[in-house]
């Protein structure tokens, strides 16, 4: 399945994409696609619906961020062998493990916030991984029994923030509309081998990574299992799980986002994302 939520930010509508591509309305069914409702025996039960009992949402509706209510927003950084190689760092001995604030979750083509004094604001396309059942201690070998579903993920970056300030990535990587999750929160099911799968992206239709998820250094049973040592993974949190090479840091010149410009970005069967880039104006 290719579940999705739709409607105004802050009232988004849990919703199906059909077989031809039509947004189909879900709230009869559950209120929210979010933790409470990602269990498999929840989906199971969505897909044994048919689509076309369900209402049709208009085209041109707003898509939200494919899952609410996140609890945790996880990401691993210099997960892919090429991608470390191009910024010069050093393959880590173990995941790097850093935080995306929830705040800055967005929708999938909702406008990217360049903040105030950003001279350095980056791309990264990213696989997203949606827990559904939670857990500590997880064994590797049972890992993906805990897999929702899978997602697009632009883990947006402030390289100045986040790598020339004193402390902890996380100040570079959190500010608002940082987090764009979706467009769709696909089902294992739909997913052959998560660490098969292409994935790009563009700013201004020059294409700038483009990549496969096979190069990960940690992949995702592995993720979950070392994550699950140091916190309860719970229904709902996501797992950012890195990017490959062609960050505008790995540029030569760097060459990063102003406000004007608009990213593209993708990955093979879950779908594509489009956001404008403007400045964080007062308000």
């Amino acid at each position: 399945m290719k579940l999705l939520r739709f409607g105004p930010r802050g009232h988004e509508k849990p919703g199906m994409l059909d077989t031809q591509g039509v947004i189909r309305d879900l709230s009869a069914h559950l209120p929210d696609l979010d933790g409470r409702h990602l269990g498999r025996d929840r989906l199971a039960i969505l897909a044994d619906l048919d689509p076309a009992t369900l209402p049709e949402v208009p085209q041109g509706t707003r898509l939200g961020p494919c899952v609410g209510g996140v609890g945790k927003f996880l990401c691993i950084g210099l997960n892919y062998s090429d991608h470390a190689a191009e910024t010069g760092s050093q393959l880590p001995p173990e995941p790097v493990v850093f935080n995306k604030w929830t705040s800055a979750i967005c929708g999938p083509d909702d406008n990217v916030m360049i903040p105030r004094d950003s001279q350095k604001t980056d791309w990264e396309v990213e696989l997203g991984v949606v827990i559904g059942e939670g857990g500590k201690y997880i064994d590797e070998a049972d890992a993906m029994k805990h897999v929702a579903g899978y997602c697009v993920i632009n883990d947006v970056s402030e390289r100045e923030f986040q790598l020339e300030r004193s402390g902890t990535w996380d100040k570079g990587k959190g500010c608002d509309t940082f987090g764009p999750l979706g467009p769709w929160l696909v089902t294992p099911d739909e997913v052959a081998d998560p660490h098969e799968l292409d994935l790009w992206l563009e700013v201004d239709g020059k294409r700038y990574q483009d990549g496969n998820t096979r190069t990960m250094v940690y992949q995702i049973p592995y993720l979950i299992s070392y994550l699950s040592r140091f916190m309860s993974l719970q229904p709902g949190d996501v797992i950012s799980t890195g990017t490959p090479p062609g960050v505008g840091m790995g540029q030569k010149p760097q060459v990063y986002l102003r406000p004007g410009q608009r990213m593209r970005l993708g990955i093979e069967g879950l779908g594509e994302q489009s956001q404008n880039v403007i400045a964080d104006e007062p308000t």
